[in-house]
């Protein structure tokens, strides 16, 4: 059985952008953050995404600039396999990305169930959301950025269930970030 993890930063207030869209100006990533995604990314698994953290990505890594600057995230990120979950994206013009349009949380839970890579979803809050509505999500990585910016969006805003989560591990950066490792207990798919 495959397992879902979820990467993220979040705010100390508990948003993962600012108020506008996409609005991460306020992300803390050093030396040993880069080297820890090195070692996430190592693990060959399938990244997934919603639209618009898809598209933000896939303006950013793929470019000439952030390949010299950051060669082996950027190598490592631009040959992972995707899926980006979307009704509207018509093309994915990122390399290695397949497109979901229909049925992403049956989808996904018939994935856990088959052989074949773990798999993290990136950003994308809006999926978060859902995938842990339904108890698909195995484990929570949230990286903890010592900033409040009093406004922006919540991965679990109106969460119409709760969430029993167990504390697992905790990496703390130079940076003043700390990671926290969260385990779901007792997952369930709720149909």
């Amino acid at each position: 059985m495959r397992k879902l993890t979820v990467f993220n930063f979040v705010s100390l207030d508990g948003y993962y952008e600012g108020p506008k869209k996409g609005d991460i100006s306020w992300h803390k990533f050093g030396p040993e953050e880069a080297e820890y995604s090195t070692e996430m990314l190592s693990s060959g698994n399938i990244l997934l995404f919603g639209r618009v953290t898809y598209d933000l990505m896939a303006t950013y890594w793929p470019t000439p600039s952030v390949i010299e600057n950051d060669p082996v995230i950027a190598k490592m990120i631009n040959e992972s396999e995707k899926i980006v979950f979307s009704k509207s994206l018509k093309k994915a013009g990122w390399n290695n990305t397949e497109i979901i349009r229909k049925k992403i949380v049956k989808t996904v839970h018939e994935m856990k169930q088959q052989p074949g890579k773990d798999m993290t979803i990136l950003g994308s809050g809006n999926i978060i959301k859902q995938f842990a509505e339904k108890g698909l999500i195995d484990e929570y990585q949230l990286m903890v950025v010592p900033v409040i910016i009093g406004k922006g969006s919540s991965m679990f805003k109106d969460i119409k269930i709760r969430l029993n989560l167990n504390l697992i591990k905790t990496i703390t950066f130079k940076s003043g970030n700390i990671l926290l490792f969260f385990e779901q207990i007792q997952p369930a798919f709720v149909t």
